[in-house]
């Protein structure tokens, strides 16, 4: 088991059926503005139930999701095959699978699984990010702090430490926003921040 994936395969269909119910437009919704131009080859890293991933690859870009929870990877692969996606099973903070011949990516997506990585995982995953984005490209994520949920393994997050991290690695913060309450309605004690970053080194 990847660390940081407790508790997903246990509840994976409860988590599937959660995600599915959550519209890109609504959840990245801060994030929209700083997508690149068509054609763009976009990094959707912790896919989940691979929505979002689904949601970009309808708009045209060129998409990879990558997931280290075989169940979710495969019923995304299956649910979502109209979609050309390309389907990685791989984590942070080390993204073995990535090797040279993916090239490079014009937007990284991470949303919802930064709380489940460390302070010396983040930094780690920070770094392999930096070596993935295309100079002038974006990296978005989002920032979660409340109690666990289905994934057991968490920890809090600084907005203000994470902007920190990524410019320490060549990185520009051009968009951040905090204490926002969650969209879905049995999650009130839950808030969050998200930040998106231009590699500018």
């Amino acid at each position: 088991m990847t660390a940081g994936t407790e508790g997903y395969e246990r509840f994976h269909e409860e988590f599937i059926d959660c995600c599915r119910t959550i519209d890109f437009n609504s959840a990245c919704a801060e994030f929209k503005e700083f997508l690149p131009a068509i054609p763009a080859r976009i990094l959707d890293i912790g896919s989940g139930a691979g929505q979002n991933a689904a949601a970009l690859s309808g708009m045209g870009y060129d998409v990879t999701a990558i997931e280290p929870v075989p169940v979710f990877l495969e019923d995304s692969a299956a649910f979502y095959q109209r979609f050309s996606i390309q389907w990685v099973l791989d984590s942070l903070p080390e993204l073995k699978v990535l090797d040279a011949a993916f090239g490079f990516y014009d937007f990284v997506l991470i949303n919802a699984v930064w709380h489940h990585l460390d302070n010396l995982e983040r930094n780690q995953s920070i770094s392999r990010i930096a070596a993935l984005v295309a100079n002038g490209g974006y990296c978005a994520v989002s920032l979660r702090n409340g109690p666990a949920g289905i994934g057991t393994r968490v920890f809090p997050t600084s907005l203000n430490t994470t902007i920190e991290q990524f410019q320490n690695r060549g990185f520009s913060c051009v968009f951040r926003v905090q204490n926002k309450p969650s969209i879905l309605s049995n999650k009130r004690d839950v808030t969050w921040a998200r930040a998106v970053f231009k590699k500018i080194t």
